[in-house]
């Protein structure tokens, strides 16, 4: 048997296409981000009011060109950047942690608190996401941190929906009624013995989502639903740019590029995923 065939299918993965092309599009743009402090200490609020509106790769100086009161495009494309993928994260994480519990708890206990929780998420879905933001946001105002938290309260369900579909195929098996009945707490049949069996739809869906938090993001803060417009992000920088697509149209189109190549370096990336954790995959 050669050293190939009893290869992980993990390692034997990480040479696809998706991997390589996942990693090089996300990757770049989140370690630019990550190290924007160091290479961009302006922090992108530099004005030069004698360089405005500077075109693209005209000056050294400015090599994507330079906003209507002379900051850097490129300094603010990569510093905007920060406040994305801090919400696309931060978001996922609360909405997984509080939809997978929820999830739990709905699928092993069922009864009184399946329906509970499973009716709570019906009403919540039958309300329309833009109807919730404007509400949300005209009760407790827009900022950074309120901005995640109202992804949170409005994208736990799906996670519960699907831990809950996990849990039900999985209480019933052989290993958790053996638990069940050497007398193993509920706590712990439901973290070491459910979740870890569970938990890859959901992983995936994580992935995933990250990508399209990152739109949203990008779409409220558009709208002046988001984030402070006077903070540098993607959202904000579109919406700056948008009375100057016919004179200065850079000023939208390579916040649109980051945007657009993060988010298909994460959708490649989950695809990816997908098919590591999925058992009847094919390696070629």
């Amino acid at each position: 048997m050669s050293s190939a065939t009893i290869r992980p299918r993990w390692v034997r993965r990480l040479r696809s296409l998706e991997f390589i092309a996942g990693m090089a599009l996300a990757g770049s743009m989140i370690l630019a981000v990550l190290f924007s402090g160091l290479i961009f200490p302006g922090g992108g609020e530099m004005m030069d009011l004698t360089a405005r509106l500077v075109p693209p790769f005209e000056s050294w100086a400015h090599p994507l060109g330079t906003d209507p009161i002379g900051r850097d495009v490129l300094e603010r494309v990569v510093v905007g950047g920060k406040i994305s993928l801090t919400v696309g994260f931060l978001s996922v994480l609360g909405s997984m942690v509080v939809g997978t519990i929820m999830g739990l708890i709905a699928g092993y206990y069922r009864g009184f608190w399946d329906m509970l929780v499973m009716r709570f998420a019906d009403i919540q879905l039958a309300l329309p996401f833009i109807l919730l933001a404007i509400t949300f946001t005209a009760i407790l105002g827009a900022d950074l941190y309120k901005l995640i938290l109202f992804m949170i309260i409005s994208q736990w369900v799906q996670y519960a929906r699907l831990m809950r579909a996990s849990v039900l195929s999985l209480r019933e098996r052989e290993f958790v009624l053996s638990a069940r009945s050497f007398g193993v707490r509920d706590i712990r049949i439901l973290f070491q013995h459910i979740l870890p069996n569970g938990f890859g739809p959901v992983l995936i869906l994580v992935m995933l989502n990250v990508a399209n938090n990152i739109l949203l993001e990008s779409s409220l803060t558009f709208l002046g639903l988001g984030v402070d417009p006077l903070i540098p992000s993607w959202g904000g920088m579109l919406a700056d740019g948008r009375t100057y697509m016919q004179s200065a149209w850079w000023i939208s189109v390579f916040p649109g590029i980051a945007i657009m190549l993060t988010v298909l370096g994460l959708n490649l990336l989950g695809d990816w995923l997908r098919d590591i954790l999925d058992p009847t995959a094919k390696v070629l």
